[in-house]
């Protein structure tokens, strides 16, 4: 690579635009080395034939982070050893807000890296009636200032024309002397890490506590240095950002003039007079959402179906033209399977995504969040949490992959970890089916029908679980990041509809590249142990049918079938089955509910399925009402009673409602966090929290 270019600046400043113009497709996603974050890259080509590594950083208001994620730009920009060290910066401004922007650019400007200066959005600055000299502001600044509308595709070319001449020395001059700030604890920081660099050594003092690359024993000396010369971060912080914005005055005195053109009431400003209203914001923001939750189920209905049945099909003919055996049964009923259960949440993920991306391009999620944060705070989460809960009704893992919109690490984690208690489709199979065997199909009042309000508790108890599990994990979950909420709202605009389809696209294809690894993983693991058995137990089951089989007065069929049956209730997983009825029995379930609680590991709708083919139905997964009346007329071996009572039936949903019977959202909390250490305590606290609620209402009902 000729060069590598790291994209500085602050929120909404049309930082990730630039990045995507200038690398189209040309991206990958990783992490920055020694940090669990996402770092991601792209390539250019250059006016001159050269091509660019282009690094997208965080944005961030200053160098003094906020979150961990903030936290990340001076650890690479100080960091000279980092593989994502920088050749130049390109500092991305708001043209129309210049000096609130240049306070970020003054603080890079003084590590001493090759920088540019792109003012971004020019074309609405000049609609608003600001004129910015750039030659004037390039000569004090002592860079390359271009202007550029990344939206628009104005001024792109230039500014790759611009990296390209950059001089490898930096050029800027020095904006604040901070050295007189706290000039000892400088001079022995500088004289510590063989550094001559002012404010590279200040922001160590600041935030050394940050900085993966200092050992153990270096943090401990940098703290004495701290302590021996009374250094206080937040006084000197302070007074610095004083010295710059009085600086910033003297530099931009006669570079940049307001016209007065922009009106003072702006047609953003009534727009937010209703959509952030008090009462109608909250009514409009429903509304909305109603319209979401409709269309991702409405809308990915039919190509889920396609996808299903297009695997579905495979399996068939897969079945049908290579040669029967192990080989063969591994690769369609484990791989192949496996690979539909990833790709089937496709549509769902695109489909969430799109509108996400719509009304993060609009301006609106900023609404959003402003409006729901002083709601949300109170039970330890955030405003923009409500995206990621909302969209849990359909699927959780792409919600879960929504919640990195979330700045505070600690609510970002909070709305991780709670976020799968919201009922998603999955579950939806499992409780009509269970509705349907303990809930009269009646009506109240001649208009409400039971079943109906029963489906309607169901979804109303997860959402409550979410709500007091997060107040919980409030108190639980420590952290030294403080909780901030700074939010600035953009001005409205209509969406860019290839940023949102690109954004269909990179999601889509990181579920299905980094999650769908694990998913498959697990899912051979599953067909494993529901194909095999201890000794020659399947032999010996083949065996006993043999007669049977070669009988042709007898329904073939319904024979392999009971076959089948009997090999699950035989193979590991069936064995299994009987070896957790002990624990099972007092939620009022036998060994054929415990094989549905481990195949429902693979996705919760298996359930449907697993019943099936342990009561012998000869059909799939739609036939609930076979199911349904091999299941009414089950009776418990050992109790002589029907096995699906009221109390089991609730104890059962309850169980379905809490527990964490996904290995999609396990996979996708694994690939968010970074970490089995999450997923792991989501896992355990949601069974906990599931096994206590059905037993509880078991042993109430019973």
């Amino acid at each position: 690579m000729d060069i590598k270019v790291a994209l500085v600046g602050n929120p909404n400043t049309g930082k990730s635009t630039l990045f995507n113009r200038l690398t189209g497709l040309n991206q990958k996603i990783g992490n920055f080395p020694g940090i669990t974050v996402d770092k991601k890259t792209g390539y250019t080509k250059l006016g001159n034939g050269s091509e660019a590594e282009i690094i997208d950083l965080p944005g961030t208001y200053s160098l003094y982070p906020k979150s961990a994620d903030e936290s990340i730009v001076f650890q690479v920009l100080a960091d000279k050893t980092n593989k994502a060290f920088p050749d130049v910066v390109v500092l991305i401004a708001d043209a129309s807000n210049l000096k609130r922007n240049l306070l970020l650019y003054s603080q890079v400007a003084d590590l001493g890296i090759p920088m540019i200066l792109a003012l971004n959005m020019i074309d609405l600055s000049e609609k608003q009636g600001i004129d910015i000299d750039l030659n004037k502001l390039s000569q004090k600044l002592g860079v390359q200032v271009v202007s550029i509308s990344a939206r628009n595709n104005i001024g792109i070319d230039k500014l790759k024309q611009a990296i390209a001449n950059t001089n490898k020395v930096a050029t800027q001059l020095q904006d604040v002397d901070v050295n007189i700030l706290a000039p000892e604890a400088i001079n022995a920081i500088k004289s510590k890490l063989n550094s001559d660099n002012d404010y590279y050594a200040l922001q160590v003092l600041h935030q050394h506590e940050y900085l993966k690359f200092f050992t153990e024993q270096e943090q401990e000396e940098i703290e004495q240095i701290e302590v021996s010369h009374q250094f206080e971060s937040s006084k000197v912080q302070a007074a610095e950002t004083i010295a710059r914005y009085k600086h910033l005055n003297t530099l931009l005195a006669g570079v940049v003039t307001d016209n007065g053109i922009a009106k003072k009431y702006t047609f953003s400003d009534k727009l937010d007079s209703i959509l952030t209203h008090k009462i109608w914001g909250f009514g409009i923001f429903l509304l909305i959402l109603f319209v979401i939750f409709n269309a991702i189920f409405a809308w990915s209905s039919y190509p889920m179906d396609l996808i299903e049945g297009a695997f579905g099909a495979i399996t068939e003919l897969g079945h049908e033209y290579l040669p029967a055996g192990m080989l063969t049964d591994l690769l369609l009923d484990g791989v192949v399977a496996g690979l539909g259960g990833i790709f089937v949440f496709i549509p769902q993920i695109a489909i969430l995504f799109a509108f996400i991306s719509i009304l993060e391009d609009t301006g609106y999620m900023a609404r959003v969040t402003f409006m729901m944060d002083k709601v949300m705070s109170k039970v330890g989460l955030n405003g923009k949490s409500v995206v990621p809960m909302i969209g849990s009704l359909a699927c959780a893992v792409p919600s879960i992959m929504a919640a990195r919109n979330i700045e505070n690490w600690k609510d970002r984690m909070i709305t991780i970890m709670v976020t799968p208690l919201i009922s998603c489709s999955a579950r939806l199979p499992v409780y009509i089916l269970i509705i349907s065997l303990i809930i009269p199909a009646k009506t109240v009042l001649g208009v409400f029908s039971l079943q109906g309000l029963a489906l309607m508790v169901m979804y109303l108890v997860g959402l409550v679980a979410a709500v007091l599990v997060a107040w919980v994990m409030k108190f639980i979950i420590k952290t030294k990041e403080r909780a901030y909420f700074i939010m600035e709202l953009p001005i409205y605009r209509m969406p860019r509809w290839k940023n949102v389809l690109f954004t269909m696209y990179e999601k889509s294809k990181t579920f299905v590249f980094e999650a769908g690894k694990v998913i498959i993983a697990i899912s051979i693991i599953l067909w494993v142990l529901a194909s095999f058995g201890p000794g020659n137990r399947f032999e010996e089951i083949e065996n006993k049918y043999q007669s049977a089989l070669s009988d042709t007065t007898k329904n073939t069929a319904h024979i392999e079938t009971l076959i089948a049956t009997e090999k699950l209730e035989n193979s590991y997983v069936g064995i299994l089955g009987h070896w957790i009825e002990p624990a099972i029995r007092p939620l009022g379930y036998d060994w054929k509910i415990g094989i549905g609680l481990i195949t429902s590991f693979a996705a919760r709708e298996a359930f449907v399925g697993t019943m099936a083919t342990i009561y012998s139905v000869d059909g799939g997964d739609e036939d609930t009402s076979t199911i349904r009346e091999r299941m009414s007329a089950s009776v418990n071996s050992r109790t002589g009673l029907p096995v699906y009572s009221f109390a089991t039936g609730i104890s059962l949903m309850l169980f379905y409602a809490f527990a964490m019977q996904c290995m999609s959202t396990v996979a996708i909390v694994y690939r968010e966090t970074k970490g089995w250490k999450w997923p792991v305590i989501q896992l355990a606290y949601m069974t906990a929290m599931a096994y206590f609620a059905a037993l509880i209402a078991y042993q109430l009902l019973k």
